[in-house]
């Protein structure tokens, strides 16, 4: 497991080159149009029911104003991970050049329509793992960091999947169920995102640098297997 945090320092290293780079502001400018649309609509819906129960509309802009930051915090994630989805190849491509030379054009680029799939069903998994998690948290809410573990813990699961699929699944030459990253791996990697992702700021780089070390992990693997 020490493989992890050696990756994760890897996909820091690399925040400053220009490939990466610009997957990470295309990425941040994508998730952030998504939830002014999101807000946007939101205003336009509570205006509407306001008018129908005879509520001002500044109370309904007031309520838009005040859920769209809530909402944002607890999907940011979730609509971030599904919008790199669609950037993934770059960052793989990024890291196969740097660290993995003689991987470097070996990984597939996914179709479009493969894209999209790929990041509904994510997205798709994330929310219903959430919302299976919801019942357990209300459970241990009296233990007040009760709640925090259940869904660090759901999600770490989820991210350590996804960041690490992002590689294996341009290098898996079909074998989609084979992904090489040992378990406990993945989960400590999905662990160090998911905190990373609660924290102002930082949580807008967490899903670039989630999906670089979660190809460090994979093609590490795919190195060492193919050198035996």
């Amino acid at each position: 497991m020490s493989a992890v945090p050696a990756a994760i320092v890897k996909a820091f290293g690399q925040l400053g080159e220009r490939a990466v780079l610009a997957v990470l502001v295309k990425s941040i400018v994508i998730t952030l149009v998504v939830f002014v649309a999101l807000g946007v609509g939101a205003y336009f819906a509570l205006v509407e029911a306001g008018q129908r129960y005879g509520v001002d509309e500044g109370w309904a802009g007031l309520a838009a104003v005040l859920l769209v930051p809530i909402a944002m915090w607890l999907l940011f994630r979730i609509v971030a991970l599904a919008v790199l989805q669609f950037f993934a190849d770059e960052v793989v491509a990024a890291v196969e050049a740097r660290h993995f030379p003689a991987l470097a054009g070996a990984a597939r680029p996914l179709p479009l329509r493969r894209e999209v799939a790929l990041a509904i069903k994510g997205l798709a998994r994330a929310l219903g793992y959430n919302l299976l998690a919801l019942p357990l948290a209300a459970v241990l809410a009296f233990t007040a960091i009760g709640p925090a573990l259940v869904f660090l813990a759901v999600n770490a699961v989820l991210l350590g999947r996804e960041f690490t699929d992002m590689a294996w699944l341009r290098h898996c030459g079909g074998d989609e169920r084979g992904n090489p990253s040992p378990r406990a791996e993945r989960l400590l990697l999905g662990a160090a995102m998911a905190g990373m992702m609660l924290v102002p700021f930082l949580n807008f780089v967490a899903p670039v640098i989630g999906a670089a070390a979660g190809t460090h992990l994979v093609l590490r693997r795919i190195a060492a297997g193919a050198a035996r």
